[in-house]
């Protein structure tokens, strides 16, 4: 340990090391110095050292995008692309979204992964959920599932249609008025 810690002081790094700095960013600067060490070896010169103070003026996110999805079963993405039809009331303070999959494929997975535990629509946002969710059964077999989600604010819908917005552009979808 000597032997590094006098190392590291006779490069031309120590210099900078010993300069009195502030980084308000950094919990603390320990550095040990030893006067005497048993370390007798040749000085590191490193040509051209440029060290930039580690400094940020304004804290940094990072966005990561994720490809908008609409989930049964959480961790398994439905490739099915459903029918979405949506009402709004008048005043513009609530809404309903009713999403028609048929033959999705959740009804492929579901053996393997587990029953369906609701409706996710995740996005970079985060995720819109509902429990609304019900299947529809043609001579025994499973053919097509609803799911509703209700906007109570208009909050709710704007953060609703910023999602639609999304997925319609990932899976080539169009609004259509009627």
């Amino acid at each position: 340990m000597a032997a590094l810690q006098s190392l590291a002081f006779a490069s031309p790094v120590s210099y900078y090391l010993r300069q009195p700095r502030s980084f308000p960013e950094l919990v603390s600067w320990a550095v040990h110095r030893s006067a005497k060490s048993p370390f007798n070896g040749q000085s590191l010169r490193l040509s051209h050292l440029h060290l930039g103070l580690i400094r940020q003026k304004t804290p940094r996110f990072i966005t990561m995008m994720v490809k908008p999805t609409i989930q049964f079963i959480q961790g398994t993405d439905e490739q099915t692309i459903p029918d979405v039809r949506l009402t709004k009331s008048k005043d513009g303070t609530n809404g309903v979204a009713i999403f028609s999959f048929d033959q999705p494929s959740v009804f492929d997975s579901s053996v393997e992964l587990g029953d369906i535990t609701g409706f996710y629509m995740i996005d970079e946002e985060g995720v819109l959920q509902s429990v609304d969710v019900s299947a529809k059964f043609v001579n025994g077999k499973p053919s097509r599932v609803e799911a509703k989600y209700v906007m109570r604010s208009p909050r709710d819908w704007d953060r609703f249609m910023r999602f639609m917005e999304r997925y319609a552009n990932a899976n080539g979808l169009q609004f259509v008025k009627s």
